[in-house]
């Protein structure tokens, strides 16, 4: 069916094509013809006969086109034959047309059909290498359109392979540094690491869980940041106080496959671990100018110098970039209580995939 119709389009606009070039022939008839004024029904009718000859051609003229595309490593050989061929079917063009003449009124003789077949050759052969032009942009565009296609599916498997390197490059990366807190607490509080090897493992079960997804929901991200959080309220023991404020409205919303963990991670480790009193990490969510906006912030002591990204923020910015390119923002600064804060700004997507809409 899909076939047919194509058939059936692409035949609707061959025709479609010659009989507006009949219809200009004819007006170029009207006036004179082959020597001699010619009425309109006559020059209309002349026309009719020359442009439905060439659209009977014109399938057989795409199929040698087709077949005989000129490109750099064989124009040397198919250049010639088009020439060729273009002499041949406007020969066979010709012919038919001198032959059908009388259909059309026109009083046809020996002498009359040798002028009209002087007088139309080259313009026929000329018009048949235009028909052979038509059919190449037609391939090349399409040619330029798979090339297009390609080039993108081409970027777009890069770009996942890059967001799955990052991706993974930043589990190891907080995994090597839970195990190094366990093994550091196995020494003085076995029940404490004991505890931090089962969370450990639930945190884990989660990631893996969506480890094929580049996003998830916000509420899911929250649900894994939490046992994180765990893990790490097990090695702070009170040290280390989390406060929240999620706006509901968010908690549909897409965000990147772990993206608070090293966030939260980087707040643990500057603003929390170096000091022994009591530390506070707080995460909020809210949407603002049409934005999921996520914050992070510590009550440290903040940066005094230059900010320097580890490796998770660096990361992280990477990724970033790779899923929404200018559409995010990761800012990094001095809190304004004190402390350190990171703040993401994303597009607003939802798990259908619009964005700046609002679930009912």
């Amino acid at each position: 069916m899909g076939r047919a119709r194509y058939l059936a389009v692409r035949a609707f606009w061959i025709a479609a094509a010659w009989t507006l070039y009949a219809l200009f022939s004819a007006t170029q008839a009207i006036a004179r013809a082959y020597g001699a004024q010619m009425p309109w029904r006559l020059a209309l009718g002349v026309s009719a006969i020359d442009s439905y000859l060439w659209a009977v051609l014109t399938p057989m003229l795409f199929l040698v086109a087709g077949r005989l595309v000129v490109k750099r490593e064989n124009y040397w050989w198919t250049g010639p034959l088009l020439f060729l061929a273009g002499i041949a079917f406007g020969w066979l063009h010709l012919t038919v047309f001198v032959r059908m003449l009388p259909l059309a009124g026109y009083r046809n003789s020996p002498s009359a059909a040798r002028v009209v077949f002087m007088s139309r050759f080259h313009a026929d052969v000329l018009t048949c290498w235009v028909v052979f032009g038509v059919r190449h942009g037609i391939e090349y565009y399409r040619q330029y359109r798979m090339r297009q296609l390609r080039s993108s599916q081409l970027e777009a498997q890069l770009a996942q392979a890059q967001l799955d390197v990052l991706k993974m490059q930043l589990q190891p990366h907080f995994l090597f540094n839970t195990l190094h807190s366990i093994s550091t607490l196995m020494h003085r509080d076995v029940e404490s690491a004991d505890r931090m090897i089962s969370r450990l493992s639930e945190f884990l079960r989660l990631t893996l869980n969506s480890a094929g997804e580049q996003e998830v929901t916000l509420k899911q991200e929250i649900e894994c940041l939490d046992k994180y959080l765990e893990i790490e309220q097990a090695r702070f023991g009170d040290r280390l106080e989390v406060r929240r404020s999620i706006d509901p409205e968010t908690l549909h919303l897409l965000v990147p496959n772990l993206i608070l963990q090293p966030l939260v991670e980087n707040a643990v480790r500057h603003g929390i671990a170096p000091h022994a009193a009591r530390g506070r990490i707080e995460v909020g969510a809210r949407l603002e100018e049409g934005c999921l906006r996520i914050e992070v912030l510590d009550d440290g002591r903040g940066s005094h110098g230059e900010i320097l990204e580890g490796v998770g923020i660096s990361r992280t910015r990477a990724r970033l970039d790779r899923l929404y390119g200018s559409g995010s923002r990761l800012e990094m600064r001095n809190g304004p209580r004190g402390g350190f804060q990171v703040r993401l700004t994303i597009p607003k997507r939802t798990e259908a995939g619009d964005e700046n809409s609002d679930r009912g």
